[in-house]
């Protein structure tokens, strides 16, 4: 069809909203049924990913004088604005060698008496194995927050992520799994930090319905639009116009507002919400099963690391994660593949310190695992409109350019 010839795959694969989740009657019992969907007692949803990181460091703040916070040196900005926000000093930690997880050594000489919190990232549906972290934490007397913001159901030794360390995070923003068009999700491990962190949540977030009401209509139109062919106008010509004019941050979506907002969600996108996740583990099991299938393609790549499911991890399948031998390869590529509209793109333009806008709040460091993932790393969506052809188109892109 020549409808056809025009989709724009998105770079991740979203579960699209349908219009009957939108329709009364209303209820509100979103976070308890998502609390139920991850199999752990309890959740707090807010408005955004971030909103949540917000609400458990303004808690963490409550139960310790410690004021410093590593993060990856290869994350999304927005961790950066959110500790910022907060008031808290931001370290930022080296990558592992050909890897999206903390150095461990790296992190342990990080750490010190002021060391509040560490924020590892469970990176495009991967589980991050998170041991090392811990014994480092528990050495310090810092607390773990999982950055889980793309990994809602995946799970490490049949719990779920974000309760292997003190507390976690998800996002449900547009196009990651699950979407209320922006909402967020924390949850964690102990009962007491549980309800601290609720508490700050219901002192510190205010209700502005002004701007739920922003929220909703873009829920609408997301619920309408988000679909192979009005995605070709409504992201991929904006993508197109950065990538001619150079401009990498606007091309992978790094643009943030380093205010963060904190507004409470409503009844009607939280109907939403739990209407949509009575359809996302049959969704989920179909990425999974397509994952399965086209897995074996992109390990038969050669020189080209392909990140997986670790033992005892059981991950979500948004998009493949891939590692190319060397910046000129993986350039080479995306230089045919992203804006060719099959969902090819870099998780993050840059790692942390090379985005001028976040240098105010960065001390110096020498990260150059980070920057190497940054320089050699790209995803493919894994987005159930991707079809075998448009799939194979890339393999052989990636082939060529090897």
């Amino acid at each position: 069809m020549w409808a056809e010839a025009l989709w724009e795959i998105p770079p991740t694969a979203g579960m699209p909203a349908h219009m009957r989740d939108l329709l009364p009657p209303w209820r509100d019992d979103f976070a308890q049924s998502a609390a139920n969907f991850l199999d752990v007692p309890g959740a707090g949803l807010e408005c955004s990913g971030s909103a949540s990181l917000l609400v458990i460091l303004h808690a963490l703040q409550t139960l310790s004088e410690r004021r410093t916070v590593i993060v990856p040196a290869y994350t999304c900005p927005l961790v950066v604005f959110a500790v910022a926000q907060c008031g808290l000093q931001i370290k930022i930690c080296d990558l592992a060698p050909d890897s999206f997880e903390l150095d461990p050594t790296a992190l342990d000489a990080a750490c010190d008496d002021e060391t509040l919190a560490i924020i590892p990232t469970h990176l495009a549906g991967r589980v991050a194995q998170l041991d090392d972290v811990l014994t480092i934490a528990k050495r310090h007397g810092a607390y773990v927050i999982e950055d889980a913001a793309q990994a809602f159901g995946a799970k490490q030794n049949g719990i779920s992520v974000g309760l292997s360390g003190d507390a976690g995070f998800f996002s449900f923003a547009a196009g990651k799994g699950l979407g209320l068009y922006e909402g967020g999700m924390w949850i964690a491990r102990d009962p007491d930090l549980h309800a601290t962190i609720n508490r700050v949540s219901t002192a510190l977030v205010p209700l502005r319905c002004l701007f739920e009401a922003l929220r909703c209509a873009q829920l609408a139109g997301y619920a309408a639009l988000y679909r192979p062919l009005p995605l070709r106008f409504i992201y991929g010509a904006p993508l197109r116009r950065a990538l001619r004019r150079h401009d990498l941050i606007a091309a992978a979506g790094d643009i943030f507002s380093a205010n963060i907002p904190l507004h409470r969600v409503g009844s009607w996108r939280r109907t939403a919400g739990s209407r949509a996740l009575l359809r996302l583990p049959d969704f989920q099991a179909a990425l999974k099963l397509q994952a399965a299938k086209r897995l074996p393609p992109l390990k038969q790549l050669r020189e080209v690391k392909v990140f997986d499911d670790a033992p005892g991890a059981t991950g979500v399948w948004p998009s493949f994660l891939l590692l190319m031998p060397t910046q000129a390869v993986r350039d080479a590529a995306l230089s045919r593949l992203w804006g060719s509209g099959k969902g090819v793109t870099r998780m993050f333009a840059h790692a942390l310190p090379d985005y001028n806008y976040l240098l105010p709040l960065l001390a110096p460091a020498a990260v150059p695992n980070a920057r190497d993932f940054a320089a050699r790393s790209f995803t493919i969506s894994n987005s159930l409109w991707l079809d075998d052809r448009r799939f194979a188109q890339i393999i052989k892109v990636l082939q060529e350019s090897l």
